[in-house]
């Protein structure tokens, strides 16, 4: 039976038509034969090296994120070297990747090992210092104020540690009823930063945190890299709570203390930063109140004796004087009020009276009382012509008092 052909490359494999596990990672270990040496950057985390033995063996990890890879090298490679390596170390390495196929892992071949020196790495600290100023990260408008008393305190510190100690004893000795929320993390090796980073994001998570400290003692500059690591620097940058930085001793600058809302040049000095000092509040109190006090009383004091100065007056002396004045005054008013009401009703009369009597004189009624008669027709229209009146036409005449019918004498 005819052996079934293989496809030629990945990407003609199918469901139907796959790859042997031997086939596959044969693949890659000719394509990782085919990379050329290189130079790797990392971190010693482990080193086996037994008596005897030609090649020793050592995990490299990367100093930002949790990734490793085996290496192994010659002892005598690291015997020349000026120091001998010891976990934790900076390092950089020459070596060949290789890819050992029974069990599927990559690992490193080394020719060289050196030592990452200080100068580099200040050169490459000072690099990542202009980037980030560049961005603004350390801007000055950047900078929070801490609050007057927060309702708890983050720290973020090594487990058991004199800066944990330091810090808690300052806060509860200045503000003994302050709350603190402690993370207990490494602070030194390769962990330090993705586990200063993770409390930091879950303290920045809690509502009652108003202020975060982070807190290590000094070390040696290699000790104190990883508060330079521009991801735990970033992380600092992007809280939302305020940051106070207490990192080594005063002389340590490591770039968090840049971005940081606030620098501590010790634990302590971090613990008088985020509250008050209780015995400073209460003298502060009882200096602010004995000084309302003196001001109230001298108010108090000009009070009564703007008082006594308008009750020695001598309008005071008789108190009823005033009510008798205004009573008197009160009563000329009413007096005038009613002459004038008086005038003006008799001005009133007069004149009515007057047209009362004009009304009479020109009214038809007074001039018939003088002896006038006015006569009409029968219909009841005036009689103003002789020629208007026919004979015998029975007319009626009105006087004064009544009317009477009358005819005309015909001549």
């Amino acid at each position: 039976m005819p052996t079934p052909q293989l496809p030629p490359t990945a990407r003609d494999t199918t469901a139907a038509s796959p790859w042997p596990v031997r086939t596959l990672t044969m693949k890659i270990s000719d394509y990782v034969d085919k990379m050329s040496p290189l130079w790797v950057e990392g971190q010693i985390v482990q080193l086996n090296r037994r008596p005897g033995m030609s090649t020793a063996f050592l995990t490299l990890r990367d100093t930002d994120v949790d990734m490793s890879l085996s290496v192994a090298i010659p002892t005598g490679a690291l015997d020349a070297m000026p120091a001998p390596p010891e976990p934790g170390a900076r390092v950089v390495v020459h070596a060949k990747p290789s890819f050992w196929a029974k069990r599927g892992t990559l690992q490193l071949e080394a020719r060289q090992m050196r030592h990452v020196g200080v100068g580099e790495l200040l050169a490459r600290l000072e690099h990542l210092k202009q980037l980030l100023r560049s961005e603004g990260l350390f801007d000055q408008a950047r900078k929070r104020p801490l609050p007057f008393l927060p309702r708890r305190i983050g720290l973020v510190t090594g487990r058991a540690t004199a800066a944990e100690r330091d810090v808690l004893a300052g806060v509860h000795r200045r503000w003994p009823a302050a709350r603190v929320e402690v993370r207990q993390v490494a602070v030194q090796g390769t962990d330090t930063v993705p586990a200063v980073c993770a409390a930091l994001r879950e303290l920045d998570a809690l509502d009652e945190v108003d202020v975060i400290i982070l807190a290590r003692g000094g070390g040696s500059f290699e000790d104190l890299l990883p508060f330079s690591n521009e991801a735990l620097v970033r992380a600092v940058s992007q809280a939302g709570t305020p940051v106070v930085s207490a990192i080594g001793h005063e002389s340590d600058s490591p770039l968090v203390d840049f971005v940081a809302d606030l620098r501590a040049s010790t634990p302590t000095h971090a613990a008088a930063s985020v509250v008050p000092d209780v015995a400073d509040e209460q003298r502060g109190l009882l200096t602010v109140r004995a000084r309302a006090r003196r001001a109230l009383t001298a108010r108090i004091g000009r009070e009564r004796d703007r008082v006594r100065d308008v009750m020695g007056r001598p309008v005071m002396a008789d108190r009823a004087a005033i009510v008798a004045q205004h009573r008197r005054e009160l009563a000329a008013t009413r007096t005038r009020g009613q002459a004038l009401l008086s005038s003006r009703l008799d001005r009133e009369r007069d004149r009515s009276e007057q047209l009362a009597r004009h009304l009479r004189a020109v009214s038809p009624q007074h001039i018939l009382e003088r002896g006038y008669a006015v006569v009409r027709h029968g219909d009841g229209r005036i009689v103003r012509d002789r020629e208007e009146v026919a004979a015998d036409e029975l007319l009626r005449v009105s006087v004064a008092h009544g009317d009477f019918a009358v005819r005309p004498v015909t001549r």
